[in-house]
Formats: C-alpha cells, structure tokens, sequence
C-alpha cells in the first residue's frame, strides 16, 4: 500500500472488480471511519466474512455522507489465502464472489454488488478511470413533491427555471479551476475538466442535472448544482456561475445543495491496454486529491 492509501497492483497477485450500487441515506459516507456505519465499512466486513483476512477496497470516487451510487466501482486485491477460500467456496470463481457477499449483506440491503470479475491487468478503480458521471435531482414547486422521491430527489420551495439553468450549467464547461465550488483540502489540486452539465425536466417535472468530468474535487457537484439553482430562482445571472467559478473563491451566494438529491451514476475506463499508463498518469498527477 502506498503512502496515500492506494493498493498497487500485487506481483502475480489477483485484483477483482466490483460493480455496487447503494442508498447513501444512512451511511457516513464511503470511507471507513470508527464507530460509524459506512460503506466501505459495510461491504469489507461482508468480504471478511466470505473470503478472510483484512479486505481492503479502492473505490472509483469517495462518496460523501448522504450520497448514493447507482454505477460505483471498486477493486480488491486477493490474498493468496483468499484465492484458496474463494476456490474452495460455492461457485468457486471471481463472478460468483457477488451473490455470496450480497447473500451476506442481507434482504432488501441498501448496498448490493451487482457484479464481481477478475480486473484486467492494469486496472486501478480510482486512477485507471477517465470520467464520473453523477445526477442530481430537485423537486420544485412546479415538480411538487413526492414522498417516494424523498431520499433521492432534494426539495426548493421555489418555481425554478430550467432553461437559465440549463444555460448556466453549459457555462462552466470545460478545462477550469473550480476552487471556487470546492472545499479545500490542502495538497489537493481543485482543476478539473468538466466535460458535460446540463438541466432537463424528466417527465414527471422533476429538474435533473447530468455532470461528468475527469474528476471531481470534494462538494464541487453539490456547489455547482447549488449555483445553477440560484440562477433558476433569479438569485443569480447566468453570466454570475462562470464570473464566481474565474474569481476563485467561495461565495455565500453559492449554497452547497443537500447530499440526497446526488447519485454517482456511471465511471468510464479506457480500453484494456490503456488502464495501467492511465493510472500511472493519474496517480503521478493528482496523487493526494480528493474525489
């Protein structure tokens, strides 16, 4: 393991990749912390329990408190006695590895494991992938509110209008720094490509943003998502997210919007022969940032 938590790639070990899905309402967020229900938390006890040992998990992007993920990806690293547990297990293979900790983890579990598999060589969850796409969700006062939307989907007493935050969405695209909509953490870079942002009205009448970039640096989708519904209830001009985003600093104009109503939707990876110079490239660049 290196200094800042990463697990390298064992000489001749095995990696698996894990496909999950969870509901973020009551974790602490992906990170282990003691005495606190997280994720990470969550599924390494269930692996415990199925393969042994001290599973350590890498995951593509480190939700907060409240977050959920329909599309997140993390890998493991097997020790030699935990290839010998798993062969030796029901089904016996990586794919079969998935049924077992969700058997685990319990009915009706607010986190599954969709799939599990042998990585192909090279691959790193966190520095192999080249985007995160996440989705937020507000209900305003022409969506109405529902109650089955409640944990997913954030609430604003206000009409919005999404064509102004459509626009001021499209604004901020590109290659940027965004200290302005992140937390700071220091040793950590706040410039980032965003590649796609914009608003849409599903067909129940519900706002939903859809951002992706390279990566994101911490509370920036919250921040950004916060600025654009300022613009929609006439807070702010759309000129203003881009003039706040090249200013540099954060403003109380900006309000981080509450985590609910944010999911990790999907994480891209280059083609097979790519992931390990896609991962040396990343980690020698951004080593220490937060995702």
């Amino acid at each position: 393991m290196t200094a800042d938590g990463v697990v390298t790639d064992p000489p001749g070990g095995v990696r698996l990749r894990l496909d999950l899905a969870y509901d973020g309402t009551d974790f602490r967020g992906w990170a282990r912390q003691p005495g606190l229900r997280t994720v990470q938390g969550t599924l390494e006890t269930a692996l415990a329990r199925v393969l042994g040992g001290d599973p350590q998990l890498v995951v593509a992007g480190r939700t907060d408190a409240g977050v959920h993920a329909a599309g997140q990806v993390a890998h493991l690293d097997l020790t030699d006695r935990q290839q010998e547990r798993l062969a030796a297990s029901r089904g016996g293979t990586a794919e079969a590895l998935a049924a077992r900790i969700n058997g685990v983890l319990g009915a009706y579990p607010d986190v599954v494991v969709h799939r599990t598999a042998v990585a192909p060589d090279g691959f790193d969850a966190r520095f192999s992938a080249v985007w995160r796409r996440y989705e937020y969700r507000i209900a305003d006062r022409t969506a109405g509110y529902d109650p089955l939307e409640r944990v997913r989907t954030t609430s604003v007493k206000a009409a919005l209008d999404v064509e102004a935050m459509d626009a001021a969405a499209r604004s901020l695209i590109g290659l940027h720094d965004f200290a302005a909509y992140c937390k700071w953490r220091e040793g950590a870079t706040t410039i980032r490509t965003l590649l796609e942002f914009g608003w849409h009205r599903d067909d129940r009448g519900i706002l939903v943003a859809r951002v992706k970039a390279d990566a994101f640096c911490h509370s920036m989708v919250r921040a950004l998502v916060g600025a654009c519904a300022a613009v929609g209830e006439g807070r702010l001009q759309i000129a203003d997210v881009a003039a706040i985003r090249d200013g540099g600093v954060r403003t109380s104009d900006v309000k981080v919007l509450a985590a609910r109503g944010l999911t990790l939707t999907a994480v891209g990876y280059p083609a097979d022969d790519l992931l390990g110079s896609r991962a040396a490239q990343t980690r020698a660049r951004r080593s220490l940032d937060a995702d």
